[in-house]
């Protein structure tokens, strides 16, 4: 069985636990629980993590499920409110790819901050493949966060959101330029090289925003298609200018 494999199986474990309406596991299935995640994922810690004790981290990532689910629980609420499509919260855990996307994330992001490697990345990947939304494990994103549609959305590593934001399809948060080693010329890790968005932001379809120095100041609004690589004050409206269209009658229709 491949790491990949073994990964979705951990994270259908987790989405058991987070929501065990939608996702628990049936009869078949081996006993889920946290601690079958723990015995699920201590083999592979150990393993990409030598010389450090696989089992206290594992149990770290244990400890953070209560916060994941009342974290999850904003979000979930965020959809529901901010969706007048949405019918119940059920309908949101069952059929809305942002939300599965936002729980893998937080799933993953404790991973991160525990620095193990590869697996948290592996989950946003997964979580990719079958949302066609990008969310770096390494992003921190506050709670109430919620993706509408949700295609093509990418967050990468160093953005910062903080709480209640809206995104819509299209959206990209990424980098403005990536610096390199003045001697090597290689790429330089660990630089904060994407935006910052305060509380209260609504970013609609298509926007890019980028850049480590750029802010969206809180309880501001971007329109679609926007590109932005300078900061943005509090309380905020950035729109392009319309073209205006120009119409004609169908040719011989006159």
């Amino acid at each position: 069985m491949t790491l990949t494999v073994r990964v979705a199986g951990i994270l259908k474990r987790c989405f058991a636990v987070l929501h065990p309406c939608v996702y628990g596991l049936s009869d078949s299935d081996t006993p889920g629980g946290t601690a079958a995640i723990e015995a699920a994922l201590v083999k592979d810690v150990a393993l990409l993590m030598p010389g450090k004790d696989a089992h206290e981290t594992c149990r770290a990532f244990i400890a953070s499920f209560p916060e994941i689910r009342r974290i999850t629980e904003t979000d979930i609420q965020a959809a529901y409110e901010g969706d007048p499509a949405a019918t119940s919260r059920m309908e949101v855990v069952m059929a809305y790819p942002g939300l599965y996307a936002i729980t893998t994330h937080r799933i993953a992001h404790e991973l991160y901050k525990l620095q193990v490697p590869i697996i948290p990345r592996v989950m946003s990947e997964l979580a990719h493949s079958k949302t066609g939304i990008d969310i770096h494990p390494g992003a921190t994103i506050g709670e109430g966060f919620f993706i509408d549609h949700g295609t093509g959305v990418v967050i990468g590593e160093t953005t910062v959101i903080g709480k209640n934001v809206k995104l819509y399809q299209g959206v990209t948060l990424g980098a403005l330029s990536f610096p390199k080693d003045p001697e090597t010329g290689v790429l330089m890790k660990g630089h904060k090289r994407h935006p910052n968005i305060e509380d209260n932001v609504v970013i609609y379809a298509g926007a890019t925003i980028l850049g480590g120095d750029t802010t969206i100041g809180h309880d501001s609004e971007i329109g679609g298609n926007v590109w932005l690589i300078e900061s943005v004050p509090p309380c905020s409206r950035v729109y392009n200018k319309p073209p205006a269209p120009e119409v004609r009658p169908a040719r011989g229709k006159a």
